[in-house]
């Protein structure tokens, strides 16, 4: 995505001082350490032609006005160093909030799969995995839908999102204050659904990456967050970056804004399943670093080695085909792929690998030109990608032809198009229009619905009454609730209280009878066109009328 992949764990500790490489205690590098003390931009060498510091502080200083964005962090690696990092405005939409430096923590959300990938690809050079092996093989209690692609799921078809799972499967388990953990995932996953091809139709997917993280786990004996944070971060000796929620005590953090203005509750962003998918707190010298890190060839300037070259290429190879967006006639982009937690494209004859993450109110972006020898790293404290998607290529655009593109109004242009269309559906066809009225039901008949009901993989979900109104309630979630607005013919729309939260769009719920008149079970689908609430997956039964 570019979507909301929210993302951290229960297993919170503060961020350790030092970094240790998981045999033993080990000094941070110079560069590291001047980077995380260092809280503007540095110049350890020039930046790439065509890209010039005035230039990064006028394209941030639009991209803030344009899109209201509270706070911004941006880096630039060139020639294997890091030459740019400098932070923006404040951490939250809040005037005593702080300005953001280079050692600002930010979720990155989606751009965690890298490191989940990258912790794969270290067990491969070790030899204790095959790209080709067999989930099962290796992780017998891995269970899917279909028999047949249970026993041919291979370990890199856990990072492709081509598994035949539909667009966003499973991030109800994930998100919306979830407290489903790894073991439930698992556990659930064969009772997700299957709506497209095995290894043909890409959508986009959040719960194989979790069960990664789950395999990584099963082959290492650690926790996904140990092995990433000394495998990984302490290895690399990334500064101000976590696998772990931020902590009390910790300050220096940036706080996500939803574009509804909402400042969400950072306690209650804790997930116990989901950081594998996107669990990474990072700082903008942290990712410098680990971009660096990855454009040389998996190794460290000071020559520690996190990953051979040979897997570094299997992560940026394409082993999955996407469509072209909008945009490629504007980039001259013939193709779009993903690899291993990287999509990847043509970009003005250049060869670009990129992601981007969105969790708890917070925009990551990761840019690389390996031809140019130049990364870029963009990290936003505001819950809207058109800001992060201007900056950044803005930026690529400039280091690949020299040439000023105006992305920040590309992006205005297509925002303002998509809230045009949304409220033109929603004045027509949407719930509370005048073509489709919410009606008003007596409380005799919403007893009606009353009830506990009960989906295979996502729980129990319970149908109450409250204030003579019928509320809806999510087991293993902390607060995910709505209530019910009544349409014609048993259908109904939930408006969930928690507008900040990630499954903030509302949804349809279609109740079902037997033929006998009494209600059995319903049917969910999201009213907007947010995946990351997989609402169409449900198909809950009523288990009781209490």
């Amino acid at each position: 995505m570019v979507y909301k992949q929210a993302f951290t764990t229960m297993a919170f500790t503060h961020k350790r001082m030092k970094h240790h490489a998981g045999t033993g205690l080990r000094r941070i590098p110079l560069a590291a350490l001047l980077l995380a003390l260092c809280g503007t931009h540095v110049h350890a060498a020039s930046l790439p032609d065509g890209l010039t510091e005035q230039q990064i502080d006028n394209v941030v200083s639009r991209t803030q006005q344009a899109f209201q964005v509270p706070g911004v962090a941006v880096g630039v690696i060139h020639d294997g160093k890091i030459v740019f990092a400098k932070g923006y405005g404040r951490k939250a939409d809040d005037e005593k909030s702080g300005k953001v430096d280079a050692t600002t923590l930010f979720a990155i959300g989606s751009n965690s799969k890298e490191f989940t990938a990258t912790a794969l690809a270290t067990l491969v050079d070790e030899g204790k995995l095959k790209w080709t092996d067999r989930v099962s093989d290796v992780m017998p209690e891995f269970r899917v839908a279909d028999p047949w692609i249970t026993r041919e799921f291979r370990v890199s078809d856990l990072l492709t999102h081509h598994s035949g799972m539909g667009l966003g499967a499973g991030d109800l388990m994930l998100f919306s204050h979830s407290t489903f953990t790894r073991k439930d995932v698992l556990a659930a996953l064969p009772y997700m659904p299957f709506t497209g091809r095995f290894r043909a139709d890409y959508a986009y997917n959040n719960l194989l990456y979790v069960v990664a993280g789950a395999l990584v786990e099963k082959i290492s004996g650690q926790t996904w967050e140990q092995y990433v944070q000394t495998h990984l971060i302490d290895a690399a000796a990334l500064p101000a970056c976590q696998s772990t929620f931020p902590v009390k005590g910790q300050t220096d953090v940036a706080a996500g804004q939803g574009s509804d203005g909402v400042l969400p509750d950072r306690a209650a962003r804790k997930s116990v399943a989901m950081a594998p998918a996107g669990g990474v707190w990072c700082s903008v010298n942290g990712m410098n670093r680990w971009v660096q890190t990855l454009m040389n060839g998996g190794q460290t300037v000071d020559g520690r080695k996190i990953i051979s070259l040979a897997q570094r290429d299997a992560l940026w190879a394409p082993h999955a085909l996407l469509p072209l967006p909008d945009s490629a006639a504007k980039t001259q982009s013939h193709f779009r792929a993903y690899g291993y937690g990287w999509f990847m494209e043509d970009f003005f004859g250049l060869k670009r690998v990129w992601h981007t993450g969105t969790v708890s109110g917070m925009v990551s972006y990761v840019s690389m030109l390996p031809e140019k020898n130049t990364g870029l790293v963009v990290l936003t404290n505001h819950d809207d990608h058109h800001a992060t998607y201007s900056i950044a290529l803005t930026m690529s655009s400039l280091i690949a032809t020299g040439k000023t593109e105006d992305w920040v109004s590309y992006w205005q242009d297509d925002a303002k198009k998509a809230e045009e269309k949304a409220a033109k559906e929603a004045s027509t066809t949407g719930p509370g229009s005048p073509a489709r009225p919410f009606i008003s039901l007596p409380v005799s008949d919403l007893k009606d619905y009353v009830g506990l009901y009960h989906d295979a993989w996502r729980g129990d979900i319970r149908l109450s009454l409250k204030d003579n109104a019928l509320v809806m309630s999510f087991s293993k979630a902390n607060g995910l609730s709505g209530t019910l607005s009544a349409l014609p013919h048993d259908l109904f729309v939930a408006k969930w209280q928690d507008r900040a939260n990630d499954a903030s769009d509302d949804s349809y719920v279609q109740f079902e009878r037997d033929t006998s008149g009494k209600v059995t079970g319903f049917h969910m689908q999201v009213v907007g066109s947010d995946f990351s609430f997989d609402a169409q997956d449900l198909h809950p039964l009523k288990v009781s009328d209490q």
